[in-house]
């Protein structure tokens, strides 16, 4: 973890070096880039995983809940925005393209574009579906633009070249403080507000480690799980290593002794959602939730990896029936503005139905039928 740490350090330093030479009135602050982090021991770690909340009341009812627009908030953005920024050196994770971008007002953002990008869609539609269903998640702007200063024509494939060892004045060719690039069609990733609680860099929780929460010390209960991993299989969330997700203590959660009052676990990146090849509409719509119906199985052992992180499980009638509690107030019409919102029109798909939103609302809402007509569930451990 030191080593890793170290590189990332000599990589800031290296970019800096180039910004040095071209953005000389440039003040970067590189700490913007993190999200905040309570650093503690892995005891205190496991401590607040047992004490943690998967799912939430949402403040609107789920039927209420206007998917055609971007989520609200003080700092968020309407669709039709052009958003003006400075390019901030800092490598962002994944294969997808993103860079981090700091506003005039000195907050800085993390930007992902691109055409095809399967991840926007993906992100925005799982994000504010989640969201509207109760379970936390980071908020997902769809802007019409962002115009970068000083950013490279290709930012992840430039930090990545630097890197991978790359001279950092060949990989960074093309920024210049004089120049903004723009993006178009970008959505703009705001994280959910509070401090990340881990014991080791990028540690998040992994889906077999549900099994600690714990509801007589505060945590989620049973069927919340049990819902949460529902939703997960319905998404196709495959790629859901520890780091995908995020252990946090919301803003205002925090104790004196250092603590958190609630712990949130929640889905920190759903890029790679309806897939398995991000908006995979023909795969994504074949894809069971039952490996077995009368049981109440479910798996991912077919996708990627394996499934990863989620190993088989069998659902609790209490999580199936509760599961179907926040999805049946969902109508057709929400849905339809959750995909056209998402951007599934203009994703340049294979299959021509993929572009109409009705076809995903229609392979949507036969899932929750399969998760209505499945069971009863049988009687599982506890």
């Amino acid at each position: 973890m030191r080593g890793h740490a170290l590189r990332r350090r000599l990589l800031a330093a290296s970019i800096l070096v180039v910004c040095a030479h071209g953005c000389r009135d440039r003040a970067l602050d590189l700490k913007k880039n993190h999200r905040a982090t309570s650093n503690v021991s892995q005891l205190d770690r496991d401590r607040a995983l047992a004490a943690a909340r998967v799912w939430l009341p949402p403040a609107v009812p789920v039927s209420a809940f206007d998917f055609s627009v971007n989520p609200p908030g003080a700092d968020g953005f309407p669709a039709d925005a052009d958003v003006a920024c400075t390019f901030t050196p800092k490598v962002a994770g994944g294969a997808t393209p993103k860079f981090y971008c700091t506003l005039p007002e000195g907050d800085t953002i993390k930007v992902k574009y691109g055409e095809p990008n399967g991840e926007i869609p993906s992100e925005i539609a799982a994000t504010r579906l989640l969201s509207a269903l109760g379970f936390p998640t980071d908020r997902m702007y769809r802007v019409h633009s962002v115009r970068c200063l000083g950013c490279p024509p290709l930012p992840q494939q430039a930090l990545q070249c630097v890197k991978e060892g790359g001279p950092t004045v060949v990989c960074m060719q093309g920024a210049s403080e004089s120049r903004a690039i723009t993006f178009e069609h970008a959505a703009i990733e705001r994280p959910f507000a509070g401090h990340k609680i881990e014991a080791a860099d990028d540690q998040g929780w992994s889906w077999y480690e549900l099994d600690k929460i714990d509801p007589a010390r505060g945590g989620s209960t049973r069927a919340e799980l049990d819902a949460l991993r529902l939703m997960a299989v319905l998404l196709a969330h495959w790629d859901n290593k520890g780091a995908n997700q995020r252990l946090v203590c919301p803003d205002g959660k925090e104790r004196p002794d250092g603590s958190c009052a609630q712990p949130l676990a929640m889905i920190q990146d759903l890029g790679a959602a309806f897939g398995p090849k991000r908006m995979d509409f023909p795969n994504w719509r074949q894809l069971p939730v039952w490996v077995d119906p009368h049981t109440c199985a479910v798996s991912m052992s077919t996708l990627p990896f394996r499934g990863a992180t989620f190993k088989d499980r069998r659902i609790s009638e209490a999580g199936r029936q509760f599961a179907l509690k926040l999805l049946r107030p969902l109508s057709a019409a929400q849905l339809n503005s959750l995909f056209e919102a998402a951007g599934v029109t203009s994703f340049s798909h294979v299959l021509t139905e993929a572009h109409q939103p009705q076809a995903w609302t229609d392979a949507f809402l036969a899932k929750v039928n399969a998760i209505a007509t499945a069971g009863p569930c049988p009687a599982v451990p506890q």
